[in-house]
């Protein structure tokens, strides 16, 4: 038997925590929060009317690096992001690969006005319940975890909702496979799942497979403006912004300067 990837093993462990979750909270009890009759926002209407395009992420640590940023709070991240002027913001919430939570999404959604993205591994319809429940208005589907027909059946729940969908894929095969018309951004991850390397090639050679009616949003290995300067040409809106700002002492400010840069090159 092969070894399974890091992928795999996410899967895998998603797979128990979900059912172990739903055991002790129903989805009434999560249809019964405060925040489950909010209006989302729309994180694709502000991407088509950006002119920077920038969705910042709140990482603590990630399978590939231990430690990115422990010492900040969720509220310090949100409110540094929002002063910023970014589109949106990704929080991640897995916790053993990760080290995020529903609370992140929790704290975020009371820190800020931002449209957020629940930044996980969505599996099961359970998690776009909790998604809901939490105060995401996006929620990202991972095409390299899922079927074709359970990328349809989360999205279209999604949609139900009220939420958004960012629809992740790696190559030309996933795109074709799994997009559908309850999507509404295509999240190209320019980062390679069998050896880990990052190319933003990868979002260059997809652009012109994604139908304009979906926002495209490029993913991983977004560390300067002259990529995103690049970007633009082939139709890219948004800009998924992980590890860079995180990495600092303080991502509201670098956000904030990597912004103002940006709209420079823009003039």
């Amino acid at each position: 038997m092969e070894t399974p990837n890091i992928l795999q093993k996410i899967i895998m462990d998603k797979k128990r925590e979900v059912a172990l979750k739903s055991s002790l909270i129903p989805e009434t009890q999560l249809k019964a929060s405060v925040l489950f009759n909010r209006t989302p926002l729309s994180m694709s209407s502000r991407l088509r009317e950006s002119d920077t395009g920038i969705i910042a992420e709140h990482k603590r640590r990630s399978p590939s690096r231990e430690v990115i940023n422990q010492s900040l709070t969720v509220e310090e991240v949100a409110k540094g992001y929002q002063d910023a002027g970014v589109c949106g913001m990704s929080v991640l919430t897995d916790g053993k690969y990760f080290g995020g939570s529903l609370d992140d999404l929790l704290l975020a959604r009371a820190s800020c006005d931002l449209p957020l993205l629940r930044k996980d591994f969505t599996i099961d319809p359970y998690q776009v319940f909790e998604a809901k429940a939490y105060g995401a208005d996006t929620i990202l589907l991972i095409a390299a975890a899922l079927r074709p027909e359970t990328t349809k059946e989360l999205a279209l729940l999604a949609n139900d909702l009220g939420l958004e969908v960012l629809l992740e894929v790696h190559n030309r095969e996933e795109l074709h496979t799994h997009l559908n018309d309850h999507c509404h951004m295509v999240g190209v991850n320019n980062r390679n799942l069998q050896n880990f390397e990052v190319s933003t090639d990868t979002s260059k050679t997809l652009a012109k497979d994604i139908p304009d009616q979906f926002v495209k949003v490029s993913e991983s290995g977004i560390s300067n403006e002259e990529i995103i300067a690049e970007l633009r040409p082939f139709g890219y809106k948004g800009f998924l912004v992980g590890e860079y700002f995180m990495r600092t002492g303080n991502p509201g400010i670098f956000a904030r300067q990597f912004i103002e840069s940006l709209k420079k090159i823009s003039l």
